[in-house]
Parts: structure tokens; C-alpha cells; sequence
């Protein structure tokens, strides 16, 4: 067939061709840095960057001896979260500093995600720190937060600013049916993940209904037959029910269950984090095995 036009060609360049091409392996497993309250958060009692920079550099080392294949950088307890541009620069030049070390010091492709629906915002971290993809809440569409915005998507100027910044290397993640939030009427599932392949995702996410919460496997299921990009779990899942859920998804992000006993706010378990690895590579394996 035809590649088409060359402006049409020069759009689709970007776009990741498989998820082995970054991560190097299929149905690959991300696991989460939640940072500790960056400084504005209520959260934050002036203990400085350093006891950030402590605390995520031994989570992302926890999770990278337990086998994971990829990391993301996220501001988790910055809230009652911004949106978007609200963003505040010292929010914004604490997570770039953070991510850049867990750059620095990772051997696996590291991503950066900012709630709620950072944009922009995210890639400039991205860009500075060193990050190989982003994470985006609202990339198409709309929907209401639960903090009480209604947030529409990035999508137009993410992409402009993501080319301006000759930043296309960075790959862009969207959720769909995005946790913490319910969809503006009218935009359901398929809809969704229509509109976010057509602006350019790389991959797709699909989570429950809050941080924790597992997603519908049913949605998982849809997403899968309507995609043509890969399916990412977004939250919820565990070494006990991750064998079930990548029977439809291509892949997970993980945060909650890999920590010290399952609660999330605690520390990664370099335990809990074998187990869950372990239980991928038993579907990696089996998968294998019938091609």
C-alpha cells in the first residue's frame, strides 16, 4: 500500500511501532515512583528535595531488583491535585529534578505522569529530566474531576508543543474512562479510545474507578477488540489477578499492590514486586508457548 502523503507521514513518524521497541519485552510491567508532597503540597513539612529524592530513588530501585521492565514518575501526593496549567512551577521544577535523578539512576525506560491532566506541564518535566514517554490523563474528550473541575483534553497543544520542543522521541500514554473522574455525557468507552488514536496516542490506559480500584474486566475486554494501539491496565491489578486481566491487555502500570502490605502510601516491597513480575512472565511464557 501506499504510505500516503508526505504531511500524513511526518504525523504518524512518532508513534511507537510496538511496545518491545521500548521496553523490550512484551506485556511489559511499569511500576510507580509516587513521590513523597512536593514542596506546596499540603502535604509537605519542609523536609526539602533531598528526602524526596531519597524516598523515590529507593522505591525505583526496589522495583527495578524486582523486574520490572519500566518506571513512572508521578507527584501521587500532591493533593487535593491541580489541573492542568494550574500547575504550580514549584510542583513542576521539584518533579522534573525528581525524575531526572530516577533517570539518571534506571536502567529501564522511565515515564512521568502529573495529576490531574498535566499536559504540557508533563512534557516540559519529560523533556527535562530525560523521560521517554508521558502519561496523560485527558488526552481527547472531557470529563469532571473529583475535585470538581470539569478538564476537556490537551491533545492540540501537547502535540504542538511536544514538536516545537523537537521532543517527539517522547511517547504519549492516554488514559481512557480515567480514574477520579466521570466522562461528560455522551462519551463513552469506544468513543474515547477512538479519539485518542486518532490524536496520536501511543498506547491506551484503562483503569477502575480511583487509585487502587481495579478496572472492569469487561472494559478491558472492549478496549481490546475496538483498539488498534496496545491496552495498558492502569490500576488495581495484582500478582493474583494480573494472569486474568493480560489475557486482554498488552500490558500494566502498577503502584498499590507492590508496596508494603498492599497500602499505598507505604514503601515498594521488593517482594511484592518479584511476585507480581513473576506472575507475568508465567503469562509471557505460556503465550510464547502457543505461537
Amino acid at each position: 500500500m501506499p504510505a500516503g502523503p508526505s504531511w500524513k507521514q511526518e504525523i504518524e513518524r512518532p508513534r511507537l511501532k510496538s511496545l518491545e521497541q521500548l521496553f523490550g519485552v512484551p506485556k511489559p510491567v511499569i511500576g510507580m515512583v509516587h513521590l513523597w508532597p512536593l514542596p506546596g503540597a499540603p502535604g509537605y513539612t519542609g523536609y526539602g528535595m533531598q528526602t524526596i529524592l531519597d524516598h523515590a530513588l529507593r522505591d525505583a530501585e526496589a522495583l527495578i531488583q524486582g523486574g520490572v521492565n519500566s518506571l513512572i514518575v508521578e507527584n501521587m501526593w500532591d493533593h487535593p491535585y491541580y489541573v492542568g496549567a494550574e500547575v504550580k512551577p514549584e510542583a513542576m521544577t521539584a518533579q522534573a529534578v525528581a525524575a531526572a535523578e530516577v533517570v539518571k539512576n534506571s536502567p529501564v525506560p522511565v515515564g512521568v505522569n502529573v495529576i490531574h491532566n498535566g499536559g504540557v506541564v508533563c512534557l516540559s518535566i519529560a523533556v527535562a529530566a530525560g523521560a521517554r514517554f508521558l502519561r496523560v490523563c485527558i488526552l481527547t474528550g472531557a470529563r469532571l474531576w473529583d475535585t470538581g473541575e470539569l478538564d476537556h483534553g490537551c491533545a492540540a497543544d501537547l502535540i504542538r508543543k511536544r514538536k516545537e520542543l523537537c521532543a517527539e522521541d517522547i511517547h504519549i500514554f492516554a488514559d481512557v474512562d480515567k480514574k477520579h473522574s466521570v466522562a461528560f455525557p455522551g462519551i463513552d468507552l469506544g468513543t474515547h479510545l477512538e479519539w485518542c488514536e486518532f490524536y496520536g496516542a501511543d498506547a491506551l490506559i484503562v483503569s477502575g474507578k480511583m487509585t487502587g480500584s481495579a478496572p472492569d474486566i469487561e472494559d478491558v475486554r472492549q478496549a481490546k477488540r475496538l483498539a488498534t494501539r496496545p491496552i495498558f491496565l492502569g490500576s488495581g491489578t495484582t500478582a493474583e489477578t494480573i494472569a486474568t486481566y493480560l489475557q486482554s491487555a498488552d500490558g500494566v502500570i502498577v503502584g498499590t499492590s507492590l508496596k508494603v502490605d498492599g497500602v499505598m502510601e507505604n514503601p515498594v516491597d521488593v517482594n511484592r514486586v518479584r511476585r507480581f513480575v513473576d506472575a507475568v512472565r508465567s503469562v509471557r511464557e505460556a503465550s510464547a508457548a502457543r505461537t
